[in-house]
């Protein structure tokens, strides 16, 4: 961490297993960082940037394998190469792996088989009549609800579509338009 370096003050050299780096300090000193590399790095992609709180370094590994330590001498470790679990793309503290597909499956089904009494009775079959139907219901259902404020509702196209669907309250009701 050096505050407050001037670009021109810093200068980073990388070579296949070597990275270089002298800071000239606020103060006037010289700060000089040689370190010996484990593994070889990529010197033509490896970059330095200079910030006002610090000298950021950056080295480009040439194969994706985790690094052990970053310095070292001699013949290269075994490496470990990184191998993403192509199963798992989230970390999980679950033991055991739920099939999602098969849940969504069985809720749907468990709600096909749902006995439903009153007003969620009509309007389940209201729905499976609309998502079952063809477009011409489906044009005449709509055309036929909004037309008539709500009171008339029609599968039958052929005669919706022909003519405006005038109000139909239920008996002993009468139709005020707000």
């Amino acid at each position: 961490m050096v505050k407050n370096a001037q670009k021109d003050d810093v200068s980073v050299q990388f070579s296949d297993k070597e990275m270089n780096a002298s800071v000239r300090l606020p103060s006037g000193e010289d700060y000089n960082l040689k370190l010996v590399l484990l593994h070889s790095v990529v010197p033509e992609q490896s970059t330095f940037k200079v910030l006002s709180t610090k000298v950021e370094i950056k080295m480009k590994k040439p194969e994706a394998v985790r690094w052990e330590k970053l310095e070292g001498q001699g013949d290269s470790p075994k490496l470990k190469q990184f191998t993403p679990d192509t199963q798992h793309l989230y970390p999980s503290s679950s033991h055991y792996t739920r099939n999602w597909d098969k849940l969504v499956v069985e809720i749907k089904e468990e709600e096909k088989n749902e006995k439903l009494e009153g007003d969620a009775a009509l309007n389940k079959l209201f729905q499976q009549i609309y998502s079952d139907g063809t477009d011409e219901v489906k044009r005449a259902m709509n055309k036929s609800f909004m037309e008539s404020g709500g009171t008339v509702l029609s599968t039958n196209w052929s005669d919706v579509g022909k003519r405006k669907v005038e109000v139909n309250p239920p008996d002993d009701m009468e139709w005020k338009k707000f």
